[in-house]
């Protein structure tokens, strides 16, 4: 390459570094045209997978302020720039390193922090972005509604205790009203009788 054509190609790699969310680097040795374009396809338009040669890579993570990317740039590299979900893209390449023995996942980085391969499989081990927050939304709606029992029990309790007393009071009324007519009356006769 001409120094314009690496000048240029280390600028497109420092844009898509910075841009992304992390990246994925690969080994793709071996693989066919046809199974490049077949991962490039699975991986989906949040991703732009990408053959780079190592030393530009290493000038333009340097420039973009990535660190730990310096010990994956050996042999033939293809770099996944991520833009979305970082669990999708993890899955896609662990799905087909599985079906195609010759992908090789060599580590990442994301969100600034250095990734080895075995963490690279744990998080596609995790579930999607939008499965994760269906459960949370579940389980927030969950305590909600049990929050939502417990403040109105104490109401509950008051009425019941409040409908309770009523009805204690209202028994006790006619009977303690009956005596007192019962006395007025032989007062009422002795009155009368004198």
């Amino acid at each position: 390459m001409a120094r314009p054509d690496k000048a240029a190609a280390v600028a497109e790699l420092t844009d898509e570094f910075r841009s992304s969310n992390g990246a994925v680097l690969t080994e793709y040795r071996g693989l066919t045209v046809k199974q490049l374009q077949d991962l490039r396809r699975s991986l989906g338009e949040n991703v732009n997978y990408a053959v780079a040669k190592n030393t530009l890579t290493k000038i333009a993570a340097r420039e973009a302020g990535v660190d730990g990317v310096d010990d994956l740039l050996n042999g033939p590299t293809a770099i996944a720039f991520i833009k979305g979900d970082p669990v999708e893209v993890a899955k896609g390449l662990r799905d087909f390193a599985k079906a195609n023995d010759k992908l090789v996942i060599k580590g990442g980085f994301l969100e600034g922090k250095s990734l080895d391969a075995a963490e690279i499989t744990k998080l596609a081990d995790l579930e999607s972005r939008e499965v994760l927050l269906a459960k949370l939304a579940g389980g927030m709606k969950a305590n909600l509604s049990k929050a939502a029992a417990l403040f109105q029990a104490p109401l509950a309790q008051a009425a019941r205790a409040v409908g309770a007393l009523q009805t204690k009071v209202e028994q006790e009324t006619p009977a303690t009203s009956a005596p007192a007519e019962t006395e007025e009356a032989p007062a009422a006769a002795e009155g009368s009788e004198g």
